[in-house]
């Protein structure tokens, strides 16, 4: 499944009814190395065991993860899950996960890049595993723990800047089923609305007026953006903002396109209200 997906496994554990593991997926194609992981597992086990059926219960869950600031802190939230769970008392009894791997001196094994991720703890080859046993000692991060342990994942774990930029990313095709929930990366309209409003100094109800030969600069900032940053319908957006029709809708949205092009004072405006709209998504 490595070389076939390029995928690089970088930690996993095995449980009694679940696993975690840990992968970089350079050629962005989860959703096809999941498929081919639990199908193979599954066929295997089946054959194994004499059963036959399905062996996961409904789609994977999965977290964009940050490497500069929560990556490491994963690997050994993985790697303690056995300790966690009470299946062992001591991290170094448990043969199901790629732990013992990284306290070996071997390099990486057909499975497991361990040399991504001990790179992070020490430059220098000689103390790798040595920084990698003191780290591991210490209890896995609380917020780690809770995070994963939660009823609901977040679909991204890392720093404000980096959930910007994913974020930033899938405002550009609304969804991906590379990353299930990925819709939830968007703002919503509602944030962009509230936004507008507070750029503009206006009343919400400043967002749904409309007078003929007058511009409603708020209004159609709003609209734009409502169809930039999520992609929504003509019919979404139209109902949102009271518009009946579709080609009005679009008028909107054609003519706040002329003026990014022709006027600099708009297109600067604009500017500042998605920024606003995608730092406070990134904290919310």
């Amino acid at each position: 499944s490595i070389d076939l997906w390029g995928i690089e496994i970088l930690s996993y554990t095995l449980m009694p009814n679940h696993y975690h593991i840990l992968i970089k997926t350079p050629l962005g194609n989860l959703s096809r190395a999941m498929r081919h992981i639990n199908g193979v597992y599954t066929q295997r086990f089946n054959k194994n065991n004499e059963t036959e059926g399905q062996l996961f219960k409904g789609r994977y869950k999965s977290i964009i993860v940050d490497e500069d600031s929560y990556l490491i802190q994963l690997v050994k939230y993985i790697h303690w899950n056995s300790v966690k769970a009470k299946l062992v008392k001591n991290i170094d009894d448990y043969k199901w996960c790629s732990h013992q791997e990284y306290l070996s001196d071997m390099k990486d094994n057909e499975l497991v890049n361990k040399s991504f991720v001990l790179s992070m703890l020490s430059d220098l080859r000689g103390n790798q595993i040595k920084e990698y046993t003191s780290f591991i000692k210490r209890d896995p991060s609380k917020e780690i723990s809770d995070i994963i342990e939660g009823s609901k994942w977040p679909v991204v774990l890392g720093s404000e800047e980096f959930v910007n930029s994913i974020s930033r990313k899938y405002s550009v095709k609304k969804g991906d089923k590379e990353v299930p929930d990925s819709y939830l990366l968007l703002p919503e309209i509602k944030l962009i609305k509230t936004t507008v409003c507070e750029f503009y100094r206006v009343d919400a109800s400043e967002l749904i007026k409309s007078k003929r030969g007058v511009f409603n600069e708020p209004r159609n900032v709003a609209v734009f953006l409502s169809r930039v940053i999520r992609k929504d319908t003509l019919d979404t957006i139209g109902k949102e903002f009271f518009l009946n029709r579709y080609s009005s809708v679009s008028s909107i949205i054609n003519r706040v396109e002329a003026l990014i092009k022709s006027n600099s004072g708009i297109r600067q405006r604009i500017e500042e209200v998605k920024e606003i709209v995608y730092k406070s998504k990134s904290q919310t």
